[in-house]
This record gives structure tokens, C-alpha cells and sequence, in this order.
């Protein structure tokens, strides 16, 4: 029995090529996410490792921030003096570090990266541990000098001698680029200006009396965890002290979303491969065990009992399956090198020297190749295993045509009344975490349902589809839509591997068209201004942008806008934190806020706070009553509610409550804090267009900030969702390939189950061109039939998926009508492409020979 497996493994080794494409890509990009995610994660502890201080003594960190208030946390540098002391402190030095920066050239030219990594200003202290080494020039020595990074300066075509001026929060400055410096480790992609200390303090903090850390190194002999100890002792509870080992630990986890976000991008393109592939390997050795249904049933007759059968076609599947995982693991190693070299081109310098390939690694890439396969084949493997041994003295086929659909039209009905019962669940449901979990079951077994039911439906739907065939192609036609027909089963089974893709398509396309109506819809109910100044990337900006703006000829009324974090005591005994947005007074004029009870003027009041009624109901809050808040740097104050708001807006930033107040209060309780946004009137006399030329002109010198009409924020949310639309269009993609692999797959073995079959149409006049187009017509009606079936689950699923984002203040839906016609049309192409190579070589038959073939 093992001989006759390798040797029909070896005879079948074309047809299963195509099955074992679908295993490799999805063997390539398990390993390649996991590779790639193992060699930044080792390289980046490397980097923190070797760059971190002994001890780091911060600010305490008291509030998360949910949107930047462009704060910048600090200590007084008067500490250094005091840790210095401390028995077992070699040295301490204060650090100077933000982030909150724009660097430009004297083209007004950003020098920062635009990959979204950071513009990092430093003070320039060289120790052993600098991730960079001067390379040229000098080090800063006083005002106006600085020394920026290698790879910045390479990409940005800056020299030394070059004037740069740096944008920080106390204000803007010009500096002369003194050095050069190297990065001695891996580049993380951020962009690095060094100043002397003293510089660093007074231009980036605005005060020579305060640092943003303290670094401390331990004597030899003492560790880091007794020196954290006596530094704590000596300062006391009101700083974040942190070792080596734990700076590198929560860098490292801030690293983490990065990471996790490619590696589960990538490992939702392996899902897809690897579902898709299943229904092209169950497709694939169904047809295989029809076709050898006599040599079965000969193994049978010479005495193989049903459990050597049985096993002989799962050994085959397993030989697929790691012929599949080895050359997978291959292609994951090349696709990771491949994301290293990406990574380079967006400024993060990996070594593929360093390419690290845990044992989890080759483990994964094995399990998912070799378990597809098994779990795939294992259903064709007991059909075979059913064979009779008198099967061999007839030209019988097992595949299925002729036996009835009942318990397939039950199970399919079953599954898919739960799955639609999930979904309507998740219609009704008033929270948005039990109609999340509605909606995940929902789609899972509507998915199920459909692929369980998919053959009861390939009579009716195809014959609709196929029924200008007859009229318009004659016989070939008739003859294309009977073939199709002819095994609901495989047809079924081959256009679910190109409805799974189009299914994810179409809900997804549906959910983003109804998300970008829902944002148009509410830009137009509250957006009042003119335009809205804001920087790029909608980090806060220094007040010096704030004073251009006010100043610009033709600007009218300027409203300003500044985020805090916050934290509330409520009346039901939680304390929540989240963050406040803080107005000036005129916010009516800029905006247009609907409210439950009270106005602006009562919210943005001094002392007073505005927040949503839906968050005021739920914590028992009511108009008037008195909340202790707690803002950034501990400073306690009480806050009565002057206003509740009943805006029917998205949730967004993660911010909870819709909080607001006014900008005063901002300003007394956080009096370092930036401005996010700049609501911006015509003066009157002015039209819009005058107004946005001086703006621009005004704004030239600060190229990260924007200038924005209602028409810019709808483009840009546009331009938001359509980076989720990429992905999965990049899904449907690989969905797509793996389907066009399987129709030809089932196509080449179908024209080889029909050898004699065809041989006779062509002996009866049957030309090659009319083969040809018999079997794209096939091919074709297949496709569109999986394209249908697809588009309507998907849309089913996108409506769901629209309940559940009107939880979250999104209550418009939207059918893309576009993407669904392109879709269809693009069906038929997929069609026609998958026919092209069965086609030609059934049309190359030799007609007595395909007679003969048995």
C-alpha cells in the first residue's frame, strides 16, 4: 500500500501542484509574520537594552492621554544634584527629549520622516551607550548649533553648515548644523536633532530649570534594582523610577502595537489562504478519488481493507501537505526579507544578517501546511475508503453527481437560521461589545450555512445565468451551462473558494460606504467654520502658529481648541478618565452643537463642564450637580455640569463622554498645554477663497500644519477609510488567486475526467474554437455564480456590520453600487482568465486517442 501511495502520489504530482500553491501561500505568510515580528522584536530589545540607562528617574505619570494635548511632562533638573549623591551613583546627567517637533529646511521643507515615526530634539550628552557616534563635524557648544542624524541628513540632502529651523512648543528657532552623528545601532526610523544641554532646555522646555528625565549609572558592583531602591528612598514616591530591564521591557511593549499590527495583517492573509485553499484541496482530491474509483476499487478487490484505503489517500495528503509546508517556509523566509528591505525604504534599518528563525517558527509553517491538507483531504479520504471492490469491473465515479442533497439542504438550514438569528441579535442589540460578538457568529455561520447549502443552489441560480447560453451560443452554450450543472457538489465546492473572498469584499465595502456617509453627514450637521487650521498628522501646535493665524489679513473670528486629560469622580462612585476639549467662548459660531439641556455659554463658563447626556445618564449625572476633577500634574479642582449635549456623533480617539469645557479652565489647570485645532471665520468683507490664499501664505513657514473646508475633512476621511479598503482589496487579492487556482484546477481535472467525452464531440464536428469556448463558458458562470453568492453574503454582513457602527453614532447605510458592479464584471475576467490554459490543452487533444483514453 505504501508503493501504490508514492506512486499515485508521483502520477497525480501535476494535478496536485495547484492545491500545494495553496498551501505554500499560506505556509509563507504565517512564517513570514512570524519571522519578521521575531527579528524586530530581537533587535529592538537589543537596541533598548544597550541605550538604556541603570536607573531612569521620570515624571510620574498620573493621566493617560487618549488624544495629545501637546504637554510636554517634566521634573526639575535640580534633582540630578540630589540622585548624584546618592551612595552607589557613578554619574547622573538630566535628559532633554521631545517629540512634539517639526524640523524644516530653509525651503520651508519638512526634514522629519513621513512613514508617521517620530521627530525626535535631544540634548546631546555622549555616554557609552548613545545609540549614535559623532561622524562628522562637531558636537553642539552653544546656541544656535545642533547635529542631526546620518540617515536623516542622507535622505533630506542636509549638509553641515545648513540652517534648519525647529519648531517646539515654546516657539520656533533657527540652528546651524554643526555634525553629523551615525547611528551605531538599528535606526528605529525617527529623525534625531541634537543642542547642547542648556539650548535643549531653554528652546524645547522653555526653562533652564527643568529636564525631561534623569539618567543614573550605578558603581561597579551595585545592581540596578538596589540602585532604583536607594534613588527612591532619597526622592520618594513622587517620580517613576525605572532599571534597565524595565525601560526596555515598556519600550519594547510600546513596540508591541506596531508589531502586532503587521503580524496580524499578515496572519489574516494566511487565514484567507488557508481557508480558501481548504475548499481547493477538498475540490481537488474529491475529483482525484472519482476518477480513480476503479484503481481503488481494484486495491479493494486485491484484498485493501477500508482503513488502508482510507489511510493511503491521507498519506498522500500529507505528502502534499509537507512538500507544501517546506517550499511555504521557503517563501516566508524570502516575504520576510522582503518586509526588511520594506522596513529599510521607510527609514527602519533592520540587518537580514540578524534574521531571526525561532523553533515556533518552523512548528507553525508545519502544523498549518500539514494540518490543511490533512483536515481537507480527510473527507474525501473516508468517500474513497467506500469504495467497492466491484467498483473495479465498472466505469463508476463516486463523486456524488447523482446522490440526493437532503441532509445537506437540513444541515445548511440549521446552521444558517443560528447564523441569521446571530445577526439579527446583533441588529437589536444595545451594546456595542454583545453586538460585536453577535455579529462575529453570525458571519461565522452564515459562511457555513452557505458553503454547507452552496450546492442546493448552483441548479436554480445557474440556470438563470447560463440561460441566454443556449440562445445566443447554441449548442456550445447549452452544452457549457449543462456542464456546470452536472455536479452541483464541485461546483459549489469551486465557486466557494472565490465567494469567501468577494464575501469579506462586499461587507467591508459596504461598512466603509456606510461609515464615509455617516462622517460626510456629520461634517455637514457640525462643522461650521470656515476652515479649520490643524496639524497633519492632528498632533497639537505652539502658540506661535496660533498668533500667525490671528493675525492673517482677512481672519475673522478665531476659535481655539486644546485637549486635556482629565478625571472625573462620578455620582455612581466610578472615577473615569478620559479627555476634555476646551473652547473659547464663541464656539456657537464655529460649530453647530445639538444639546439635551443647557448652551455652550453654560458649558464653557468658568468652573462649568459639558458632556454627552447619553455618558450623564449613565453615571447618574444631571445639570448642576458639582464632579471632583483631576487634571494632569495632580491639580484638583470641582467642575459643575452646565450642559448636556445630544450630538448623535461617531465616537472617536477612544475619548469617552464627549467632555468639553471651557478654554479658560483648560488654561488655569494646564497652563503648558498646545492648541489641537483653530476654528477660523471670515472677517466680514471677506469671501472664503481670499481668506484660505492669505491663510496658506500666513502658514508657509510651518508645513506640517493644514488648513481644511468641510470638503477637506470629507476627503480625508475618505482617504482614512480607504486605507482599510487597500487591505482588503490586498485580501480579495489572494482570495482571488488561490479561487482562479482552483477553477483551474477543477476545470484541467474536469477536462481529463472527460478525455473520452470530448474526444467524441470532436469527432462529431465539434471544432477546437467551440471546445474552447464550451469550456470558458463553463468557467465563466462558475465564477459569477461564486461572485453573486459572495456579494449577497457580503452585503448581508455589511448591513450588520452598519448596526453595529450606528452604536457608535454611524447611523447611515450605504450599498457601494460601483465596487459591486466592477466586482461582478471582474468575476466574469476571473472566469475567462482560469479557462485559458484547461481550454487550450483540451482543444490540443488527439481525437482518437481521447477516444481510446479510459
Amino acid at each position: 500500500m505504501l508503493k501504490a501511495t508514492l506512486r499515485s502520489f508521483l502520477a497525480h504530482k501535476g494535478r496536485l501542484a495547484l492545491s500545494a500553491l495553496a498551501v505554500i501561500l499560506s505556509v509563507a505568510f504565517v512564517a513570514g509574520s512570524l519571522i519578521f515580528s521575531d527579528t524586530v522584536t530581537r533587535t529592538f530589545d537589543r537596541l533598548f537594552a544597550s541605550t538604556s540607562a541603570d536607573v531612569t528617574v521620570a515624571p510620574k505619570e498620573d493621566l493617560d492621554e487618549a488624544v495629545p494635548s501637546g504637554q510636554t511632562p517634566t521634573l526639575p533638573a535640580s534633582l540630578k544634584e540630589r540622585v548624584a549623591g546618592v551612595s552607589g551613583v557613578a554619574d547622573a546627567h538630566i535628559d532633554v527629549s521631545v517629540d512634539n517637533i517639526t524640523i524644516v529646511d530653509r525651503d520651508n521643507e519638512s526634514v522629519g520622516p513621513t512613514t508617521g515615526a517620530p521627530t525626535v530634539a535631544t540634548n546631546w550628552y555622549p555616554t557609552d551607550r548613545s545609540p549614535v557616534e559623532l561622524t562628522s563635524g562637531h558636537v553642539p557648544r552653544g546656541d544656535g548649533q545642533a547635529m542631526i542624524d546620518a540617515d536623516t541628513a542622507d535622505k533630506k540632502d542636509v549638509e553641515i553648515g545648513d540652517t534648519l529651523t525647529v519648531l517646539a512648543r515654546p516657539g520656533s528657532f533657527k540652528v546651524e548644523v554643526v555634525g553629523i552623528a551615525t547611528f551605531t545601532t538599528t535606526n528605529p526610523g525617527a529623525a534625531l536633532v541634537f543642542l547642547d544641554t542648556a539650548s535643549a532646555q531653554r528652546e524645547l522646555l522653555g526653562s533652564t530649570k527643568a529636564a525631561t528625565s534623569i539618567s543614573v549609572t550605578a558603581d561597579d558592583g551595585v545592581s540596578d534594582t538596589a540602585l532604583k531602591r536607594r534613588v527612591g528612598a532619597e526622592l520618594g514616591s513622587g517620580y517613576d523610577l525605572e532599571t534597565a530591564d524595565e525601560q526596555a521591557e515598556s519600550a519594547a511593549s510600546e513596540l508591541g502595537g506596531f508589531l502586532d499590527v503587521i503580524k496580524y495583517v499578515m496572519l489574516g492573509f494566511a487565514g484567507v489562504a488557508v481557508l480558501v485553499g481548504i475548499f481547493l484541496i477538498v475540490n481537488t482530491f474529491s475529483m482525484l478519488i472519482a476518477q480513480r474509483t476503479r484503481e481503488l476499487g481494484l486495491l479493494r478487490a486485491l484484498g485493501a481493507d477500508r482503513r488502508q484505503v482510507r489511510r493511503s489517500v491521507l498519506v498522500e495528503a500529507l505528502l502534499l501537505g509537507l512538500v507544501g509546508a517546506t517550499l511555504g517556509l521557503a517563501a516566508g523566509i524570502g516575504l520576510a526579507l522582503g518586509l526588511i528591505e520594506l522596513m529599510g525604504l521607510l527609514g527602519m534599518n533592520l540587518k537580514s544578517t540578524e534574521m531571526v528563525i525561532g523553533w515556533a517558527t518552523p512548528v507553525a509553517s508545519y502544523v498549518v501546511g500539514v494540518g490543511v491538507t490533512f483536515v481537507a483531504a480527510y473527507l474525501p479520504a473516508r468517500r474513497a475508503a467506500h469504495v467497492s471492490p466491484m467498483a473495479a469491473l465498472a466505469d463508476a465515479e463516486i463523486a456524488g453527481v447523482g446522490r440526493p442533497l437532503k441532509v445537506r439542504a437540513v444541515a445548511g438550514a440549521l446552521v444558517g437560521a443560528a447564523g441569521a438569528a446571530a445577526l439579527v441579535g446583533c441588529a437589536t442589540a444595545e451594546k456595542t461589545s454583545s453586538a460585536a460578538s453577535l455579529l462575529g457568529l453570525g458571519i461565522v455561520l452564515t459562511l457555513i450555512a452557505t458553503v454547507i447549502a452552496g450546492p442546493l443552489l448552483v441548479r436554480p441560480v445557474i440556470r438563470v445565468l447560463g440561460g441566454a447560453f443556449p440562445a445566443v451560443f447554441g449548442s456550445v452554450g447549452r452544452m457549457s451551462q449543462r456542464n456546470a450543472l452536472r455536479n452541483p457538489r464541485r461546483t459549489g465546492a469551486t465557486a466557494a473558494a472565490l465567494m469567501v473572498g468577494l464575501a469579506l469584499v462586499g461587507g467591508l465595502s459596504v461598512a466603509s460606504a456606510s461609515m464615509t456617509k455617516s462622517f460626510d453627514r456629520q461634517i455637514d450637521r457640525t462643522l461650521g467654520a470656515d476652515f479649520v487650521v490643524q496639524n497633519s498628522n492632528f498632533m497639537p501646535f505652539s502658540s506661535e502658529i496660533t498668533g500667525k493665524v490671528e493675525k492673517t489679513e482677512g481672519a475673522g473670528l478665531v476659535v481655539r481648541q486644546r485637549f486635556t486629560p482629565i478625571e472625573l469622580a462620578l455620582p455612581d462612585g466610578k472615577n473615569v478618565e478620559s479627555t476634555a476639549a476646551g473652547y473659547d467662548p464663541r464656539l456657537d459660531d464655529v460649530a453647530k452643537v445639538t444639546y439635551a439641556q443647557g448652551s455652550s455659554r453654560d458649558a464653557l463658563a468658568p468652573g462649568r463642564i459639558g458632556m454627552d447626556v447619553d455618558f450623564a445618564k449613565k453615571h447618574g449625572v444631571r445639570v448642576g450637580d458639582t464632579l471632583p476633577a483631576t487634571f494632569p500634574g495632580g491639580r484638583e479642582s470641582k467642575l459643575t455640569v452646565g450642559a448636556l449635549t445630544d450630538q448623535d456623533s461617531p465616537e472617536g480617539f477612544g475619548v469617552e463622554g464627549g467632555l468639553f469645557l471651557g478654554f479658560g479652565t483648560v488654561e488655569k489647570y494646564v497652563p503648558d498645554g498646545q492648541d489641537s485645532a483653530l476654528y477660523v471665520n471670515a472677517a466680514p468683507g471677506t469671501d472664503a477663497d481670499t481668506l484660505r490664499a492669505h491663510l496658506d501664505t500666513s502658514l508657509d513657514p510651518y508645513p506640517q500644519v493644514q488648513v481644511r473646508d468641510q470638503a477637506d475633512y470629507k476627503e480625508l476621511i475618505r482617504q482614512q477609510i480607504a486605507v482599510m479598503l487597500y487591505l482588503v482589496y490586498a485580501l480579495l487579492g489572494l482570495a482571488i488567486v488561490i479561487a482562479v487556482l482552483g477553477v483551474v484546477n477543477t476545470l484541467a481535472l474536469s477536462v481529463v475526467e472527460r478525455t473520452r467525452e470530448i474526444g467524441l464531440l470532436r469527432a462529431i464536428g465539434l471544432g477546437r474554437r467551440q471546445l474552447r469556448r464550451m469550456i470558458r463558458l463553463e468557467s465563466v458562470v462558475i465564477a459569477v455564480f461564486g461572485a453573486l453568492l459572495g456579494l449577497a453574503l457580503g452585503m448581508v454582513w455589511g448591513v450588520a456590520v452598519q448596526q453595529v457602527l450606528a452604536l457608535q453614532g454611524m447611523k447611515e447605510l450605504a450599498f457601494p453600487w460601483t465596487t459591486i458592479v466592477a466586482v461582478v464584471i471582474g468575476s466574469v475576467v476571473v472566469g475567462l482568465a482560469a479557462a485559458l490554459l484547461p481550454a487550450l490543452r483540451a482543444s490540443r487533444m488527439n481525437v482518437l486517442a481521447a477516444i481510446a483514453h479510459e
